[in-house]
């Protein structure tokens, strides 16, 4: 900590950017440097596969739901608190809902002139799954999303004040470097680099820029809220919570993987796109007894982040499902999925314990500091 002031560095990126991966790298870097680090993740609702992971690794962590940080300005404060306990971090990382956009304006500005005596703020990084990415800005075919919902992702970038291209090892040196230009291009205002944060490839530049660097003011970035809106409203949200009983034991990573494939089938075929699919099963065991699966898109196959070592004798499952169609549809997929899954007799009962199913309220920010020359803070 310089000065008695703690660092606060914000990750974000689109649903599926691999934020958390990227924010495990980070908090296990600045440990080895000899920093203290607080977490704190962020979504629309509580039960979070990210804030799960995140624990079993041993980090402090805080979970702010029930809406983005800028609409939760007062309750990242009080997280920060509670993290503080006897001593205060030296770095707090956060990592916004994917979904959000307009993050300088509504949390870096007013942090800085509210709490200016607490906080260093550290530049917004912005990470970008590649193939999306390449999508989404023309250099590939392929689905995507709607232009509603582009309409945000592309407004993330435009803010950011470092782009990560994140997942470089799934890319040919090519399309790497077409991606690089292109961003570069477009986005012009911000640093790019390319990184895995799953690997752990290349990422010291990127933490070295971040520790190394305040975030300046700059032109507050032109956003219509009404489409903002109208694109995160496009997103079905679900989380929900799985009680999985077996008789003997079950390969846990088996049964993740299985789910999530049938899931991604049956969302494809109800024309719904994926923005993330995040699975977990923590089976009760000693720290670190987690397996967790990811899905990004409708074309990729499923991926076993974190494995669990053993067959494991049932345990809890928290499912995170965002994707481009109702809310209420996701609802119905899902419990297809798992009765599909009990009459195919693995081995293992599940039973939905509880579940959240929405579409994200309108943004409304409780401060919103626009830098050209006034001020506009409006409290909620």
């Amino acid at each position: 900590m310089k000065d008695g002031i703690a660092q606060y560095v914000m990750i974000g990126g689109f649903l599926g950017a691999g934020k958390t991966t990227a924010v495990d790298r980070f908090a296990a870097d600045l440990v080895n440097r000899g920093l203290s680090v607080g977490l704190i993740t962020n979504d629309q609702s509580g039960g979070l596969v990210d804030t799960a992971i995140l624990r079993s690794k041993g980090y402090r962590v805080e979970e702010i739901a029930g809406g983005c940080f800028c609409c939760r300005f007062d309750s990242l404060q009080e997280a920060a608190d509670r993290l503080s306990g006897e001593a205060i971090p030296d770095v707090f990382l956060a990592e916004p809902v994917g979904s959000c956009t307009d993050l300088l304006a509504t949390v870096s500005y007013p942090l800085r002139r509210i709490y200016g005596d607490r906080f260093r703020i550290a530049p917004l990084s912005v990470l970008v799954d590649p193939k999306r990415a390449a999508r989404i800005l023309g250099l590939v075919d392929g689905r995507s999303f709607s232009p509603k919902v582009t309409y945000v992702y592309r407004k993330q970038l435009e803010e950011a004040e470092i782009i990560i291209i994140n997942k470089c090892d799934e890319l040919d040196p090519e399309l790497r470097e077409s991606l690089r230009k292109a961003l570069e291009l477009q986005f012009p205002r911000a640093k790019t680099f390319a990184v895995s944060a799953k690997e752990g490839g290349d990422l010291q530049p990127w933490f070295d820029s971040i520790l190394d660097v305040e975030s300046r003011d700059r032109s507050t970035m032109e956003l219509d809220y009404d489409r903002y809106a109208d694109g995160e409203a496009q997103l079905g949200w679900l989380n929900a919570t799985i009680d999985v009983q077996t008789t003997g034991e079950i390969d846990g990573n088996a049964l993740l993987m299985r789910l999530a494939e049938a899931l991604r089938q049956k969302i494809t075929a109800a024309g719904g796109e994926i923005a993330h699919l995040k699975m977990s099963l923590d089976s009760g065991g000693d720290l670190g007894q987690l397996s967790v699966v990811s899905l990004v898109d409708n074309e990729s196959e499923p991926d076993l982040r974190e494995s669990l070592l053993d067959r494991v004798p049932g345990g809890q499952l928290i499912l995170n499902l965002r994707a481009e169609m109702a809310p209420e549809q996701e609802s119905e997929l899902v419990a297809e999925v798992l009765a599909e899954e009990n009459r195919l007799g693995y081995g293992a009962t599940l039973s939905l314990e509880h579940e959240e199913q929405f579409r994200p309220a309108r943004p409304v920010p409780t401060h919103r500091v626009k830098v050209d020359g006034s001020s506009d803070e409006q409290a909620t």
